[in-house]
């Protein structure tokens, strides 16, 4: 991919809506939340979300794809990976996760992934993060399991070790 991802403000609510409202409709396991419940947010629950100040949200260029992270106690939390799928297998999900390695710097970054998602798993793995013997519920589907990833302090910022094809 050959555009940049932006960075989004409290302005570009709408499209973090949309895009976050298509992605738990196409990939419910994957997030903590519903369609349900977001598709209820205001204007000011989407502001306030974007406005927040320890943290990053960026889409890829023509809306491809979207990630969110945020640093609370100095761990970066990843969150909100979400490609969309006319737009899987091209480097759309390497971009945005270097995008937030670059910003995470030299803190450690971590991330939950649905048990059996393989291809997220390889995803991160490829970008230096290792999977733990940590578990738990899914917070928002019964009967479905997560596993903690980490990427340790440091290493290679954001660079796959071989090319996306996820």
């Amino acid at each position: 991919m050959s555009f940049p991802p932006r960075r989004l403000g409290a302005d570009d609510w709408r499209t973090w809506r949309d895009m976050r409202l298509a992605a738990l409709a196409d990939t419910p396991d994957a997030f903590a939340s519903t369609l349900a419940k977001e598709a209820g947010y205001t204007e000011a629950d989407w502001r306030a979300w974007l406005a927040a100040p320890l943290g990053l949200k960026l889409l890829a260029g023509d809306d491809a794809g979207m990630i969110g992270a945020w640093a609370p106690d100095g761990t970066v939390e990843l969150y909100s990976m979400w490609v969309r799928p006319q737009w899987r297998g091209r480097g759309v999900g390497d971009l945005l996760i270097g995008e937030v390695l670059r910003w995470a710097g030299t803190r450690p970054v971590e991330l939950w992934v649905a048990e059996g998602n393989v291809v997220a798993e390889r995803l991160y793995l490829r970008h230096g993060f290792r999977l733990t013997d940590r578990r738990q519920p899914h917070p928002g589907r019964s009967g479905v399991r997560e596993r903690l990833m980490v990427r340790e302090c440091g290493g290679n910022p954001g660079l796959p070790t071989r090319p996306d094809n996820d």
